[in-house]
């Protein structure tokens, strides 16, 4: 792929964004179960339980977040302040997703629960690991993980960031809460969106790679923020603007990443 020309990257990006950031292309997507919910304190449990279980097949991928969340009823933030540990381990009996168990489940679920009765609401547990002068999201993260932890071993379904994991199924999660727009319904009100760290993977790695915004062949922290850094010169106050709209192309059967990408080194202002 030829040099990728500013101008002409923001003006596909943005050509991008107008094509595919709409509520009707969402599914299939985890994000979908979050509308499904109403209540601010519902949909922040919604958030962390469709991240954490967002790998794998996406069909599978429903199905297994589907299965959990129906497991807590019409209100999963209720179910949590209400329901004892011994009780939340009995409701997540019997269930499995790849290499996550009924006890990583149910620790994730007691984790949420504890940081539910600490701190009030999920995002409170998260800010209160923030600090001034924090240039990106990453390093709360480590304090709201912490937090989940207290609920017991959670497997892989919590990366650690102290051993420099792009966590990119949280950054996800951030993603849906702090950002509003036709995709991203946010909820959250006291993060800034400009601190949000892209959420990486292979597809999104290829495209900083393609891009120049990064040049590290592991998808680690590291080269999420490089490529997070790259992003913000396109969307200053909103650097994961593009990832929905980025990930569709890999995702439908009408898109094409490489035709994209190919369509970004051109001149501005050709097709």
């Amino acid at each position: 792929m030829s040099p990728v020309e500013p101008s002409r990257l923001s003006e596909r990006l943005e050509e991008l964004y107008a094509e595919y950031n709409r509520p009707e292309l969402i599914h299939p997507d985890p994000l979908e179960f979050l509308p499904r919910y109403s209540d601010g304190a519902d949909r922040e449990v919604v958030a962390l339980v469709a991240s954490s279980l967002a790998y794998g097949r996406v069909e599978l991928i429903l199905r297994a977040v589907g299965d959990l969340l129906g497991r807590m009823g019409p209100s999963p933030a209720r179910f949590l302040r209400e329901t004892p540990e011994a009780g939340i381990l009995r409701a997540c009996r019997g269930f499995a997703y790849r290499f996550a168990s009924e006890s990583h489940a149910a620790a994730l679920l007691a984790g949420a629960k504890c940081a539910l009765d600490s701190h009030g609401s999920l995002e409170s547990c998260f800010f209160a690991g923030w600090r001034d002068g924090f240039d990106t999201v990453a390093p709360a993260l480590s304090a709201f993980v912490a937090e989940l932890s207290r609920g017991g071993d959670c497997g892989h379904l919590l990366p650690d960031p102290s051993k420099r994991s792009a966590c990119k199924r949280l950054n996800l999660m951030l993603r849906w809460l702090v950002r509003r727009d036709a995709v991203d319904p946010g909820g959250w009100e006291r993060v800034d969106p400009s601190k949000l760290v892209i959420p990486l993977d292979v597809h999104m790695h290829k495209v900083g790679l393609a891009f120049g915004f990064t040049s590290r062949k592991q998808a680690g922290l590291a080269a999420a923020l490089e490529i997070t850094s790259g992003f913000r010169r396109m969307s200053p106050d909103d650097p994961v603007k593009y990832d929905f709209s980025i990930t569709r192309l890999g995702i439908r059967a009408d898109a094409d990443l490489d035709a994209f990408l190919d369509s970004c080194a051109r001149p501005p202002g050709t097709p």
